[in-house]
């Protein structure tokens, strides 16, 4: 139902009031009783809105008695519908001029469309991952490998299909917005579970900066391994250490964390978009040259033979685990369908775009994992732009992968802080909202560095942030096992924030009840999504304590 401004007397800004009714104090008038103000066609926009300022002079009063005691309109017979009428007609121009700039929740109006949808989609899903898609296939086998590739497409596109239906509530259309996945979830399922899904967010968004110390530690050593080889020949001995090149990158976002809030880093997520594209190609070009050079496609049905049943196992589901962490995009989802523009309905737009860019990233990632493991086997590395540093993958030219691996520093210096921010938001709002009167939480201070604009920090931010860095890059060094990390965060979070809440939310949502045919079908789907996801869990986290025993 649409809704006009009222003025209000003492800040002079507009006040939302019902449509069916004109309301001063306690006098309410039916806009039924109101004759029908019309205005010519030949008045135009700009003459309508130079003459506003004076309608709104003579109605800034709340009350009717007050209008009539503060306006220079004459009382006369007809003066009252007179100042009704004027009334109308400055509030009706007011919601014109509003409806072109804010959207019907009182922001501004957005302007996002399918291909601009498909773009944050995109940039969102393909990131570090793609890098151990080859690897997970060569697990797999060449059936298997490629099924479960499509498989996990095909749960991604269910998975966005249910959640894009909870942007609004109760209607999915003409609902109110729910501007995150945790407002879906508190909207839809309580505050209980609200916390629960909070809770697993904020441990994937760790885990992921864990990985991105990791990965990017290994392409510091890929480089300075790549130019030695190039150097002294592929049988040198080149050893470089991984903790030193994870003591660099945290100190680096140390410094990158002083950067306020997301929103002073649009150009950091800008080229690390840019980065993520480059290696990805980078990555799938080399492969396919590979196998060109190779002239035959490497590779088994079974895949990578292991001496024992149970070795092969958990590396079968440690490579689901790492597929599994590579393409659903669930966290970011409503965030980018709030940025659609409406009509068409934000969820229609949001479903169309979800297929075009699952489809897109389907086949860049069965080009990847693919190639990949055509081009090296049984040999497959973990990581396909960082291979070299256990003496396999790309070695040449060596220019070109030493290019690749400064594209995925870039943009893991970017990612880091996507992934850390939204952290580092709601513990400073937790610690200023439970210690307000706190000069160590809420006293802040200018900083000026050199090159750059100046800063506002408190010490609480310093010391957080500080620490928050210097535990993930501890980690890191204690467990720094690229695969493995990524199966574990993959299977982690992919039945709960993927699977389970887009499917209870949709229940709700759409007041599907008990055992009807769809509410089976969608519990069968989740079942079967939450055994892959405790198998996947398990294979990847015996992994990674053998890893580390061994």
């Amino acid at each position: 139902m649409l809704s006009f401004a009222d003025i209000d007397q003492k800040s002079g800004s507009p006040r939302a009031i019902h449509s069916d009714s004109l309301i001063h104090d306690n006098i309410v008038i039916p806009s039924t009783a109101l004759p029908q103000v019309r205005t010519t066609e030949s008045e135009s926009p700009q003459r309508a809105e130079k003459n506003q300022p004076k309608l709104v002079q003579k109605v800034k009063a709340t009350s009717v008695g007050n209008v009539l005691k503060n306006t220079s309109i004459a009382i006369g017979k007809s003066s009252i519908l007179n100042l009704l009428n004027c009334i109308r007609m400055a509030v009706h121009h007011s919601l014109e001029v509003a409806d072109r700039t804010l959207d019907d929740d009182g922001r501004l109006r957005r302007t996002g469309t399918l291909w601009s949808c498909t773009a944050h989609i995109v940039t969102a899903v393909i990131g570090a991952g793609v890098l151990s898609l080859a690897w997970s296939t060569a697990q797999l086998g060449w059936i298997a490998g490629p099924v479960s590739l499509l498989c996990f497409a095909i749960i991604t596109y269910i998975s966005a299909f249910l959640l894009s239906d909870c942007y609004r509530s109760p209607d999915s259309i003409e609902g109110t917005r729910n501007y995150s996945y945790m407002d879906a979830v508190r909207v839809n399922l309580g505050t209980k579970r609200m916390w629960a899904c909070g809770l697993l967010q904020y441990l994937t968004m760790y885990g992921t900066d864990i990985a991105y110390v990791i990965t990017t530690a290994t392409c510091m050593r890929a480089i300075a391994k790549s130019n030695c080889y190039h150097r002294e020949g592929h049988n040198a001995q080149c050893h470089y250490g991984s903790s030193f090149y994870m003591l660099l990158f945290g100190i680096i976002q140390i410094v990158m964390s002083l950067i306020p809030d997301l929103h002073n880093m649009e150009w950091l997520s800008v080229v690390a978009a840019i980065m993520s594209i480059s290696y990805s190609s980078t990555g799938l070009g080399l492969g396919f040259a590979k196998v060109i050079e190779n002239g035959r496609i490497a590779g088994g049905i079974a895949g990578v033979p292991a001496a024992k049943f149970e070795k092969r196992l958990w590396k079968a589901l440690e490579a689901l685990g790492d597929i599994a962490f590579a393409y659903p995009y669930s966290l970011v989802l409503l965030e980018i369908q709030d940025t659609l523009k409406s009509p068409p309905p934000e969820n229609q737009t949001m479903k169309r775009a979800s297929m075009v860019a699952i489809f897109i990233t389907t086949f860049f990632y069965f080009c990847c994992g693919c190639f990949g493991y055509a081009a090296f086997g049984d040999g497959t590395p973990g990581n396909l732009l960082t291979g070299i540093v256990k003496g396999e993958g790309f070695f040449e030219p060596f220019w070109v992968v030493d290019f690749a691996n400064v594209c995925i520093i870039i943009h893991l210096v970017g990612g880091y802080q996507m992934f850390s921010q939204p952290i580092f938001a709601a513990a400073e709002r937790w610690f200023s909202s439970t210690n307000p009167n706190s000069r160590f939480v809420n006293k802040f201070y200018t900083f000026r560095l050199p090159l750059m604009p100046a800063i506002q920090m408190n010490l609480f931010r310093l010391c957080f942030r500080t620490v928050y860095v210097i535990s993930t890059t501890g980690i890191a060094m204690v467990f720094p096992y690229f695969n493995s990390v990524l199966g574990v965060l993959g299977a982690l979070s992919f039945w709960p924030l993927a699977i389970y809440f887009p499917v209870e939310m949709y229940f709700v949502q759409k007041k599907i009840g008990a055992w009807t045919r769809k509410w089976v079908i969608l519990k069968i789907f989740s079942l079967v999504c939450f055994l892959v996801t405790v198998l996947s869990f398990i294979g990847s986290f015996e992994t990674l304590i053998s890893a580390k025993l061994s």
